[in-house]
């Protein structure tokens, strides 16, 4: 009897293994000194473009490797896993190219989609805004047809990555949509367009790709820069979103698995009382071993909403890529905890380098849609409770 449905193929293994190496090669330190010294990742970015692993997501055709999502969020998962994760691969690849792939005319998936698979075109993505919160209903950038442009007005905030990017994939409504449900129109605009301009957000915690508050003044783009219909729906948006879900549920199981592998092996070293190593002692080595379960878990969350994902089955998707961002994101944050806490004041030196992720972590129960909301998801879609907002 075979378990293929609980293993990865044999290629998707291969894959993993030739990532791994490459970042390997990278690994904590290199993003640690890169974060300090204000550096970026474009190194390891380009060079894991040029190697495939940035678009394997991307049909052949427009220069991908012609994969599915389950291979980019692997690629992304064993980054992390070395110690080196590439926060803008949930969204130029997963986000910016899931959307034009299944959205855009032959010419923008010609213009765009090769750069977004060999990193030399980085894409950012630009949705959230100040007063909308979770509720993108309340998005307020506007587009207005003006001729044969569009001209776009708003504000958009904690947005990565936009000074590493050459094009930001802009999430508005048209101008006489200002109310009722989103439409959303999506517009890839140049950072270098007049009237476009970013500030940095300062973080708490060190990272090589910088979070900035975007301000579009009257920013004119060709009608060519609208991807999809102006009023197409939501099912255009998440084409991004349920990606961005899955490759985030991927990025925290990574950090899990850096993590908890660090912990492991400082338990196994580590002795304290007469001449056993600490992991022996079930008050360090059980909470490894929940940490481990969960992690698991998280693990086959997310390769089950890829695997909708990639079948074309949305609406399942959508509901399993919000259980796996929970999960991960909760793995997360108790891996590194766990692995802190292990090491006791050894946490939180800079050496085991594992202060910064207990911050780095938080972040995957808040963004890009916060726990809470995906409890309300799965309370009102799977459980067919009411809804409460």
């Amino acid at each position: 009897m075979t378990v293929t449905m609980f293993s990865e193929p044999e290629e998707r293994l291969a894959l993993r293994e030739s990532v791994k190496k490459l970042a390997g090669k990278y690994g904590r330190e290199f993003v640690e000194k890169q974060a300090r010294e204000g550096g970026k990742m474009t190194d390891m970015w380009l060079e894991m473009g040029r190697n495939g692993f940035l678009g394997v997501n991307i049909e052949e055709q427009y220069g991908g490797g012609g994969g599915g999502m389950a291979d980019l969020a692997a690629v992304l998962e064993e980054c992390a896993a070395a110690g080196a994760p590439l926060l803008m691969m949930v969204v130029s690849p997963a986000i910016c190219g899931s959307i034009i792939g299944r959205c855009g005319t032959e010419e923008q998936k010609k213009e765009w989609l090769p750069g977004i698979a060999d990193g030399t075109h980085l894409m950012a993505f630009g949705i959230t805004e100040a007063d909308a919160g979770s509720n993108s209903h309340q998005i307020t950038t506007t587009a207005t047809r003006d001729g044969d442009h569009w001209v776009l007005n708003g504000q958009k905030t904690f947005i990565s990555g936009v000074d590493e990017a050459q094009s930001v994939l802009i999430v508005s409504r048209t101008a006489d949509a200002k109310t009722g449900k989103l439409k959303p129109a999506l517009f890839v605009v140049p950072t270098d367009a007049e009237g476009f301009e970013k500030q940095p957000i300062p973080m708490s915690w060190q990272a090589p790709e910088k979070q900035f508050t975007l301000f579009l003044d009257n920013v004119r783009v060709p009608a060519s820069a609208l991807v999809g219909d102006e009023d197409a729906g939501l099912w255009q948006l998440f084409a991004g979103l349920n990606p961005e879900r899955i490759m985030g549920g991927a990025f925290s199981c990574g950090m899990a698995r850096y993590a908890l592998e660090k912990a492991v092996a400082y338990a196994k070293e580590r002795s304290v009382w007469k001449d056993q190593a600490i992991g022996a002692h079930q008050g360090i080595a059980h909470p490894l071993a929940k940490t481990k379960i969960e992690l698991e878990q998280a693990r086959l969350l997310w390769q089950k909403a890829a695997a909708l994902y990639d079948a074309g089955d949305d609406m399942a998707a959508g509901e399993y890529a919000n259980m796996a961002k929970y999960a991960g994101g909760e793995v997360a944050c108790n891996a590194t905890d766990v692995a802190v806490h292990t090491h006791g004041g050894n946490g939180l030196t800079q050496e085991y380098g594992l202060g910064n992720m207990l911050v780095a972590a938080r972040l995957g129960r808040i963004a890009p849609v916060s726990r809470e909301m995906i409890l309300n998801f799965v309370a009102m879609h799977s459980l067919g409770l009411p809804k409460s907002y």
